[in-house]
């Protein structure tokens, strides 16, 4: 049921209203941020579309249509033999999803589905296909999927998603109806992870206040990783605003660029951009519980008494333009030295 979810009530509002008028689209838009329950959104409303013993307009999560569907949870591809180019299915033979491998879903995917969707539900009353991170068709499936939608069987729906709606050409925007994700409560993610991960109180606090408001990201941090990453670029913004060692900086910025791949290296610059916005907010005598990084105060206000607003602001500027050069093949060791340098002349 759609209850048993974190956040977006207003979503849970705008499917119940579809679903209780009758007048579920063909094909769907979910766009937000990652990790906000865009695809859990999609299997269950794949299950109010199916389920057998419906509670008003909500599925009832005790018949079989239910539980196939709910462990329908499709993990990562994890063997080298996995056909990576057809759909993915469920344990309900109505239910399938498209996903990207290396970043790209490919035309063999798209087509495998557009046959699909022509049939007639096996099972269930629809015929339910997610295309995740839709964002990532090459040009050949994207226009291979936008057959499907223009001329969909009444009995199929599309649901696709993505974090960058913009990515997507407009011929497909303009025919699916966008359903906007927010990002879900601090409060909501602390009770969750609490309650449901066994997530002590303070770690939960903390990984809350800084998933960007992510159940998924708050749920796949290691807390004890994420405090040492974060406790590097402490030493960088203190070095730069209190001590002012050169040699030291140099050191860190070895430390920036050996991050293992670009994933890494960016949340390290993430960790970094938080903890100026913080001192930032604390220089503008913005109150400490307002903050993000909360149990760093202390040495985030030491940075702040040393720190100008000007400062900051270009601070912030610099990593923005870091990162615009990391879509090229870039030397992260020359980047990182000369990202410090430049933050400590600024």
């Amino acid at each position: 049921m759609f209850s048993n979810l974190i956040g977006n009530e207003e979503v849970k509002e705008t499917l119940r209203r579809l679903l209780s008028a009758g007048r579920m689209p063909g094909s769907l838009l979910f766009t937000g941020e990652a990790g906000v329950g865009k695809k859990l959104f999609a299997l269950e409303l794949a299950k109010a579309l199916n389920c057998r013993n419906r509670q008003g307009v909500e599925a009832c999560d005790e018949c079989s249509s239910c539980k196939r569907i709910n462990r329908s949870t499709f993990p990562p591809y994890n063997d080298d033999d996995e056909d990576k180019e057809r759909l993915i299915w469920s344990e309900h033979t109505d239910v399938a999803m498209a996903r990207p491998y290396k970043q790209i879903i490919r035309i063999p995917v798209i087509r495998e589905l557009e046959r699909e969707a022509n049939f007639r539900p096996f099972e269930g009353v629809a015929r339910v296909f997610i295309v995740e991170d839709a964002d990532f068709m090459n040009d050949s499936a994207a226009n291979s999927l936008l057959k499907t939608l223009e001329e969909p069987e009444p009995t199929t729906r599309l649901i696709l998603t993505t974090t960058n709606p913009t990515a997507l050409p407009a011929t497909i925007r303009s025919r699916c109806q966008t359903i906007q994700f927010a990002p879900i409560a601090a409060a909501e993610i602390e009770n969750f992870l609490i309650n449901h991960k066994g997530v002590g109180e303070k770690d939960a606090q903390l990984l809350a206040r800084t998933s960007r408001g992510s159940l998924g990201r708050a749920c796949q941090t290691d807390v004890d990783t994420y405090r040492d990453r974060r406790e590097a670029m402490l030493h960088v913004l203190k070095t730069i605003t209190v001590t002012g060692d050169r040699a030291d900086l140099l050191r860190s910025a070895e430390g920036l660029a050996a991050a293992k791949d670009r994933d890494e290296y960016e949340q390290l610059l993430d960790m970094l951009e938080a903890l100026i916005r913080d001192a930032w907010a604390l220089s503008l005598g913005r109150p400490a519980e307002t903050i993000v990084n909360t149990d760093v105060v202390r040495e985030l206000q030491q940075i702040a008494d040393e720190m100008r607003s000007s400062q900051a602001a270009s601070w912030l500027s610099q990593i923005e333009e870091l990162r615009g050069t990391l879509e090229v093949n870039i030397n992260r060791k020359v980047a990182s030295d000369a990202l410090l340098m430049s933050m400590a002349t600024a």
